[in-house]
């Protein structure tokens, strides 16, 4: 038996439209949520043309296909997705003559996707999370749909067969779950350790982070919920199997103070040149279906919404410096930069939100323009709701010049005052709901 997918209705015009438009063929991606019974499919996108593709016949071979441009749209697409919603898979409509070849071509696109999104992630799946991905094509004259899926996690994995259902107000019931984290993070730089590996070390450090996230504790309304139980055990339901699009969940994120008695930290004394300061408040937003979720699932939505959203943006602030500052600029001198601050926009007759990222000097058309670009949507300027304080960013280079009498002496003080300390003990503090400036610091001793 293969999998299902319930379907939000206005995809299926949205598809049909672009049969009408686009010839002889046209990609694109199934964005939704997995769960253990069926997957749900909100949103279908298209790949957005090449500049140079804009204005010329596509090719008319299936082996022309832009893998690069694809997984590029994806990894794009995917920082615009808050906790619960993902790349699901991938569609194509194509005309009769090239229908034999577009299985293969979805078989490749969904591997090379799933390994494009794969690499930006500081989590990895859980043993029990679902890896099918969906490949959906479309005969342009018949308008005949075939779905199958393959094992993302099996390189050898063969299609499976899957239904593919349409449903009406399907986006329009999610829960929504919410919640703004406090950011404290220290990242110390090795006193080796070259300027232009700033980014690297970024990673490192929020990778030890995350998990300091997937070892919190979650507070759902003020209390601490069974991983198995429902998340809408004991709450009232409306009338119908639809629930209030207005349902909401105030989360806060607990980080323990210690790993438990089986997992000992040990203390390691290091010279260091530089640091890299993250600190501040971010938002995090995450939604899940209204068919009996589970606790586990609402929360583990929310925790990767945090880990990326962190993640995201630091990943933008660097892309943001080569391209302005040229790909040679190796060597950071000390500058003052504004983070991306995160803000929502809502979808047409849902219930659910899109995320983007924005700089203090964008204005509000350049995000129109991003919006209709990447996810093919036309966003109003009033419907553009920034969730966060402008953020500060000051980075300043390593200092390499520091002697090795003065390296004795700060080495000798840090061993006397760890000492002095409890080793391995993780200082953290509960989480309070409020919006604040978020910054990021990289400075030298």
């Amino acid at each position: 038996m293969g999998r299902t997918y319930l379907v939000e209705e206005a995809i299926g015009q949205y598809l049909s439209d672009l049969t009408t438009k686009l010839k002889p063929y046209v990609t694109g991606l199934l964005i939704g949520q997995c769960s253990p019974q069926r997957d749900y499919v909100i949103r279908a996108v298209r790949t957005p043309p090449k500049e140079e593709q804009e204005d010329n016949v596509s090719p008319a071979k299936l082996a022309s296909l832009d893998e690069e441009w694809i997984t590029t749209h994806a990894s794009q697409v995917s920082r615009m997705l808050p906790g619960g919603l993902f790349v699901l898979g991938v569609f194509i409509i194509a005309t009769p003559e090239l229908s034999k070849d577009s299985q293969n071509a979805l078989r490749k696109l969904i591997f090379s996707v799933e390994k494009s999104l794969t690499k930006r992630r500081l989590w990895k799946p859980s043993e029990e999370e679902v890896s099918d991905r969906a490949a959906l094509q479309i005969c342009s004259a018949t308008k005949k749909v075939v779905c199958r899926t393959y094992d993302v996690q099996d390189p050898k994995s063969s299609a499976k067969p899957a239904d593919w259902k349409y449903q009406s107000a399907l986006s329009a019931s999610w829960l929504t779950l919410g919640c703004t984290v406090n950011v404290n993070i220290h990242i110390p730089l090795l006193a080796t350790s070259p300027n232009h590996d700033l980014e690297k070390n970024t990673k490192n450090g929020l990778n030890r982070w995350s998990k300091q996230i997937e070892d919190s504790v979650f507070l759902i309304n003020g209390q601490v919920k069974d991983d198995d139980t429902e998340l809408l055990e004991g709450q009232k339901k409306s009338k119908g199997n639809i629930q209030s699009s207005t349902q909401f969940s105030d989360v806060k994120v607990l980080t323990q103070l210690s790993q438990g008695s089986s997992r000992r930290s040990t203390a390691t004394v290091q010279v260091c040149g530089g640091s890299i300061n993250l600190k501040g408040a971010v938002k995090c937003r995450a939604y899940i279906h209204n068919n009996k979720p589970k606790v586990k699932e609402a929360i583990q939505a929310l925790k990767r919404d945090i880990i990326n959203t962190l993640s995201d943006r630091c990943e933008i602030l660097f892309e943001d410096l080569i391209i302005n500052e040229g790909s040679h600029q190796k060597n950071f001198m000390r500058q003052y930069h504004v983070l991306p601050q995160r803000l929502f926009v809502p979808v047409a007759g849902s219930s659910v939100m899109l995320s983007d990222y924005k700089f203090g000097d964008e204005a509000a058309g350049e995000i129109q323009e991003r919006f209709v670009e990447l996810l093919d949507q036309t966003v109003q300027a009033e419907d553009i709701h920034v969730a966060e304080e402008m953020s500060a960013v000051d980075i300043c280079p390593i200092v390499d010049n520091t002697d090795d009498t003065q390296q004795k002496q700060v080495t000798k003080a840090t061993l006397l005052l760890k000492l002095q300390q409890n080793m391995g003990v993780v200082i953290a503090a509960a989480v309070a709901v409020l919006a604040s400036i978020f910054s990021f610091n990289y400075f030298s001793d």
